[in-house]
């Protein structure tokens, strides 16, 4: 999936048009539209990669999404865009600029509104939002990151995320759940919504969901997996199983090549797990070892990783690709003070002065009696010559919360933290002092909840400057004897207010409205002119015209 051409001017990106096997929506395209034509690091078009579900390997069919009702955005002006309603539980002062990044999916229950991209605001209205069209497909780890153009050397800001398939049952029972399945690659598009190039794994491996991390080299580090053969009988499984692999790669974005690799079945022991291999008969005979779930890169270049079922954390040496220490699981270099030990953690981070950030589930089907914990944002102090960690920072929610996956703990310019809190359908954010156990509305600037049974991987509050490439939509209808137009430009961060032109035909048209403040993603406007030709045209904030409509007319 990508953007249209930008020189078809005539398309109206209100209204669905088929063109062949290209479909133009929204200023998006599905199917086989080829990409937008911008300078791209490699001497090959950008890519499109994962634009169709993987085939279903289990019994049952994803419900379809419901994409009507008061927990979905429905608008006139673009009548193909649905995404979810979230609800806004607390908004006090005190919150960091930018806008909320999320991408929204739902495991064993129909999706409210579309999967896809979503930027959201303080409010809850949209932003932007880029559908996907087939709840089958996900994007995950939807967020701004610096791209360091590889041919010029710049850098400018972008949008990152993965998409593909998730191995979720009863459609995908070939893998453990929470696996990519074959076919899912990475999307970088530029602040104008153009694709930059996409990224796929290399040597059998296939791109995983969990993390991608644009580097100041010009290279892209993430996650990639693989199911090997193995004989799990030494684990307690069967003869003929398999293990999931997980391998760290690195990508020269310019060349497409892979520069850098790091593979766990290398370096760590399964039998360190606190999955049983058993459980293995319930995913495809593949057992879910270790689910490697976060990546960071430090100030030195070294690496940190988070795996999920080893309750661990490990610092590794790029250079040499041996392991410098490891925090948490059943061999860790450090004791754990009080209420610094986690369990199925997600997104471990450096941090500053020797702390590392993470989210910890600490739920659910813990094994050999370990006790189940409530889910929260967690701050650790690492100290290396005592060889201890405590926690630093803490951050509960009300009512409490029990994830038995995913989620996130990010850190804001200024010294918030926001809470992404995975298999919890909610998003947060906290003073920097956060809270404790109990006290989950202490310091809490900001919360809301996601619709029905939705969820996303990780939720993010990034600064994003949004100038769309395509024009501003619109679509007028007559209500009451007058006239209302709806108009909209999904994905502009700059429109404050629109004008409104009208007349007998397409080619005399003047201003009936000059100045109509926008009231969320789309902006009605009621007017006395009959038309039945009209067009809107976006302003800023000095009332300046961003972009114009294509002419619209009247429908009864």
């Amino acid at each position: 999936m990508t953007e249209g051409q930008s020189g078809a001017r005539s398309t109206r990106r209100r209204l669905s048009r088929t063109t062949g096997a290209c479909v133009i929506v929204a200023g998006f395209a599905f199917t086989s539209c080829p990409p937008p034509a911008v300078a791209s690091p490699r001497p090959d078009r950008p890519r499109l990669c994962a634009t169709e579900p993987a085939p279903p390997t289990g019994s049952a069919t994803t419900p379809p999404p419901i994409t009507s009702g008061r927990d979905v955005w429905s608008f006139i002006s673009e009548p193909d865009l649905h995404p979810q309603r979230v609800k806004v539980t607390a908004h006090r002062p005190g919150t960091a600029p930018g806008k909320i990044f999320v991408g929204p999916y739902a495991i064993g229950a129909p999706v409210v509104g579309q999967t896809g991209s979503l930027m959201s605001d303080n409010s809850g209205d949209p932003v932007w939002f880029r559908p996907l069209p087939s709840p089958d497909l996900q994007n995950a780890d939807f967020k701004v990151q610096t791209y360091h153009n590889p041919g010029t050397g710049k850098a400018q800001p972008v949008l990152t995320w993965w998409q593909g398939s998730i191995a979720i049952p009863p459609t995908y029972t070939n893998l453990p759940g929470g696996a990519p399945e074959p076919g899912g690659c990475y999307y970088i598009y530029d602040n104008q919504y153009r694709l930059i190039t996409t990224v796929s794994a290399h040597h059998g491996f296939n791109a995983d969901e969990h993390e991608f991390l644009l580097t100041r080299r010009g290279t892209a580090l993430f996650i990639a997996t693989k199911p090997v053969p193995m004989d799990l009988r030494p684990y307690g499984g069967s003869a003929n199983g398999a293990i999931l692999d997980s391998e760290i790669q690195e990508v020269d974005l310019k060349t497409g090549k892979l520069v850098f690799s790091w593979d766990l079945l290398d370096h760590l022991d399964p039998a360190d797990s606190e999955v049983p291999a058993s459980d293995a008969a319930t995913s495809g005979g593949v057992w879910d070892a270790y689910h490697l779930n976060s990546l960071d890169e430090g100030p030195g270049g070294e690496l940190l990783i988070s795996l999920r079922n080893f309750w661990a954390v490990y610092d590794i040496s790029k250079k040499t690709g041996k392991i410098r220490w490891q925090l948490g699981g059943k061999k860790s270099d450090f004791a754990l003070g009080p209420n610094a030990d986690f369990y199925w953690q997600h997104d471990a981070r450096f941090r500053p002065g020797n702390r590392i950030s993470m989210f910890d589930d600490g739920c659910c089907n813990q094994p050999n009696g370990s006790p189940e914990q409530e889910s929260h944002g967690l701050i650790l102090d690492v100290d290396f010559d005592n060889h201890s960690a405590t926690a630093a920072r803490t951050y509960y929610h009300r009512p409490p919360l029990f994830s038995a996956s995913q989620g996130n703990t990010q850190a804001l310019p200024n010294g918030n933290e926001f809470i992404g809190w995975g298999q919890s359908s909610y998003y947060s954010e906290y003073a920097g002092e956060g809270n404790t156990e109990g006290r989950g509305a202490q310091n809490l600037l900001y919360d809301a909840q996601l619709p029905g049974s939705n969820i996303s991987y990780r939720a993010f509050r990034n600064k994003w400057v949004g100038e769309p490439y395509y024009p501003p939509s619109a679509a007028v209808q007559a209500r009451d004897g007058n006239s209302v137009i709806y108009a909209s430009w999904n994905g502009s961060t700059q429109t404050t207010a629109w004008q409104v032109l009208a007349g007998p035909d397409p080619h005399s048209l003047s201003v009936v409205v000059r100045h109509a403040e926008r009231a969320g993603f789309e902006t009605a406007i009621p007017m006395d002119n009959p038309g039945p030709y009209f067009q809107v045209k976006a302003l800023d904030a000095k009332g300046n015209v961003l972009k114009s409509s294509d002419v619209v007319t009247l429908t009864r």
